[in-house]
């Protein structure tokens, strides 16, 4: 399922990262890499604030749909 739909307070681990190669090589600068784990923080009107490798990172929904857990 897309990480947009993952609960807050859940850890999850990323099985793929879709989108273009671009979005692709921006989302994995940011840690979101395949076999990592993820933790949303909060989600407010689609957007979130997720927890990966030890940071906080803010993503839109369409982002977050690109990212599979």
């Amino acid at each position: 399922m897309p990480l947009s739909m993952a609960r807050a307070g859940e850890s999850n681990v990323i099985r793929k990262v879709g989108g273009t190669q671009e979005t692709k090589r921006f989302l994995e600068t940011l840690g979101f890499v395949t076999g990592g784990s993820v933790m949303v923080v909060s989600e407010i009107n689609g957007n979130m604030i997720v927890n990966v490798k030890d940071s906080r990172v803010a993503i839109d929904k369409n982002m977050a749909n690109k990212i599979i857990i």
